[in-house]
């Protein structure tokens, strides 16, 4: 669908329908698209030009954007979001224990900023389920790759369930983790969502080293292999805090950092302060959040190693935001917000413009 031709039905009527309503509806239409064959089709339009290949976390991404944990929560449609150009697909947040999340509305765009507050609360079906379909995905990933087909980088985000007290989250996590870890490329423990009470108080650093010690150790006993694990972090922890988490990561010997998440601020929206207000709660997400994410990316870069991965998340759009963040020293970029606001070819628009760039030695 062309950028005009989706941006007009996205004003008609996407965005006078429920925005969790639309994105169920696009997921459903991706997977029956997909079932019929249209992912042969679409993957010779969308699949990454081989020059874009990026090698990080031990493994080659066949391209350096990829799409952030949140828009395929449960593993449903990991392929037919990967033949629209995605290098890599998170799942999840998934956790331990199925959870319906908070009640809805729970997504609200704000249009004039392109954003999204959502409040989603890791409603997701559980470990164990989630494990099953990521069974049958990889064995399909597998034959991509004996078959040389574009096959995507997949990567796990976990998380706490709600009802699970802080004093008992580790062992909560480790259940993720033993379950998870033989069916993921990569693991990612979220502490950052502003979603479930009291998680972004595990990114204190003396919760949180016992906590990635654990799930690292429990990760690679349950796959029988390093399982490279990252930790994803707020952009509302202080300047100090983002050293303290960098310095444990270096200390830990821990593969990466995502960064970031979503925030709790309401600065810089250019929406009326009426209309922010009537959307509540939850975490921000969209270009509101480009310097933070750049602020972190800078800071994170410039204290860890430079074999320590950094996937720099928060407000990409175009291919020039994407190669400005691999300049200042992403190794992988993400993006969410924008999907839902380009239309499902942005992931194809975006690797073309890193094409471009780098034939004009931009990136």
């Amino acid at each position: 669908m062309p950028v005009p031709v989706y941006k007009s039905v996205f004003r008609h009527v996407f965005s006078r329908m429920d925005p969790e309503q639309v994105h169920h509806g696009v997921v459903t239409g991706l997977r029956i698209a997909h079932r019929c064959g249209a992912g042969v089709l679409l993957e010779k339009l969308t699949a990454p030009d081989p020059a874009l290949r990026t090698q990080a976390l031990g493994m080659t991404f066949p391209s350096p954007f990829g799409l952030a944990a949140g828009f395929d929560k449960g593993a449903w449609s990991v392929l037919p979001l990967a033949a629209l150009g995605f290098g890599h697909v998170e799942i999840g947040t998934v956790t331990a224990q199925a959870q319906p999340g908070n009640p809805t509305p729970r997504l609200v765009r704000l249009v004039k900023d392109r954003a999204l507050i959502n409040r989603m609360g890791f409603n997701n079906d559980g470990a164990a389920r989630v494990r099953r379909r990521l069974e049958r995905t990889t064995r399909r990933i597998a034959r991509l790759k004996r078959a040389g087909r574009h096959a995507p980088v997949v990567g796990v985000n976990i998380g706490k369930t709600k009802i699970v007290p802080l004093e008992g989250a580790v062992d909560d996590y480790l259940r993720s983790a033993s379950m998870l870890a033989p069916v993921a490329d990569y693991l990612v423990v979220n502490v950052s969502s502003p979603n479930t009470p009291g998680l972004r108080q595990l990114q204190d650093i003396e919760a949180l080293r016992p906590l990635l010690r654990a799930v690292g150790d429990e990760a690679d006993a349950a796959a029988g292999r390093h399982v490279p694990l990252l930790v994803k972090i707020s952009p509302d922890l202080a300047d100090s805090d983002v050293d303290a988490v960098a310095d444990l990561v270096s200390e830990m010997h821990l593969d990466g950092i995502i960064a970031t998440n979503t925030t709790v601020s309401r600065q810089g929206l250019r929406s009326p302060a009426a209309e922010v207000s009537e959307a509540g709660a939850g975490g921000l997400s969209g270009p509101v959040l480009v310097e933070r994410s750049k602020e972190v990316l800078v800071r994170l870069r410039g204290r860890l190693p430079q074999e320590v991965a950094v996937i720099s998340v928060g407000g990409v759009v175009t291919a020039e935001e994407v190669a400005e963040r691999l300049r200042l020293g992403a190794t992988l970029v993400q993006g969410y917000t924008g999907f839902v606001y380009e239309g499902p070819l942005w992931a194809r628009r975006v690797n073309a413009g890193l094409m471009e760039l780098r034939r004009m030695s931009l990136v």
